[in-house]
């Protein structure tokens, strides 16, 4: 399973390990990524997690392998829901921050 984090500068200072993750499947870790990259980056993805890229409609719409969005922070309303919900995509966030 493919793994991708969007903008891991955020996410993860330095301080904490990716690993957990890595032994799950392919992660790839991005520090920085625009939205117009987010399709490019995501390619064959199941797994996204973002802290403050968008994701929009466009995007979903050039993903088909995904399957679910984890907004690293509170709140998501930097995802496209309604889109994602039509693709029947989980979206979630960490509801206590």
């Amino acid at each position: 399973m493919k793994f991708v984090v969007l903008d891991g500068y955020a996410l993860n200072p330095g301080d904490l390990s990716w690993e957990e993750i890595a032994s799950q499947g392919d992660l790839q870790v991005f520090d920085r990524t625009s939205a117009q990259d987010v399709p490019e980056r995501a390619k064959g993805a199941a797994v996204v997690f973002t802290n403050k890229t968008p994701i929009t409609k466009e995007a979903l719409d050039q993903l088909p392998d995904l399957k679910y969005i984890g907004v690293l922070a509170t709140g998501y309303n930097i995802v496209d829901v309604e889109a994602a919900k039509k693709r029947g995509m989980t979206v979630s966030n960490i509801p206590r921050y």
